[in-house]
């Protein structure tokens, strides 16, 4: 087996995928936020600013959509634990940076646990971003979701960790 192999959590001493045994470890609040942008040209911006997405209200369906997605986690995302969420947020923004500009999705998860939250919030940003393309598709098939990240997590062992670039 590869000596690197034994530095990933997931792996028995086989180099067989595994989920972790979180059993021993303490309960303690779990927080997690993160990110996606969604790149949108200027005619499919002014169409969510105008509320003329042909589906339907978009923002209020996105939301929804990583909401429900964070709550389902671990029936997506092999190994990772099932987490009683006790708090989900999905907040919708737009953005301009530079040349480019769309809608910034900042998900976070909150629970009280043996494990962090990080996956639930990565996985409510990246639905809510999959739920705009949907929805805008028949508008432009050229839109970029892109910049999917953890911002900050907080609890457990390690603490507090925040993106500094």
């Amino acid at each position: 087996m590869d000596q690197n192999t034994t530095n990933f959590s997931h792996l028995n001493t086989s180099g067989e995928a595994n989920m972790v045994d979180v059993s021993a470890k303490p309960d303690s609040i779990r927080v997690a936020v993160a990110q996606s942008k969604v790149r949108l040209s200027t005619e499919v911006l002014s169409r969510v600013r105008e509320q003329s997405i042909a589906k339907g209200d978009l923002l209020a369906t996105a939301r929804i959509a990583g909401i429900q997605a964070a709550k389902k986690c671990s029936d997506l995302i092999p190994l990772c634990h099932p987490l009683p969420l006790s708090k989900a947020t999905v907040d919708i923004d737009e953005y301009v940076d530079g040349s480019t500009q769309g809608l910034v999705i900042i998900a976070s998860c909150t629970t009280t646990g043996k494990t962090g939250v990080e996956m639930e919030a990565l996985t409510a940003a990246s639905v809510a971003a999959l739920t705009i393309y949907d929805m805008c598709k028949a508008l432009d098939k050229g839109i970029v979701i892109e910049s999917t990240m953890l911002l900050e997590k907080r609890g457990g062992k390690s603490g507090r960790w925040v993106r500094n670039d």
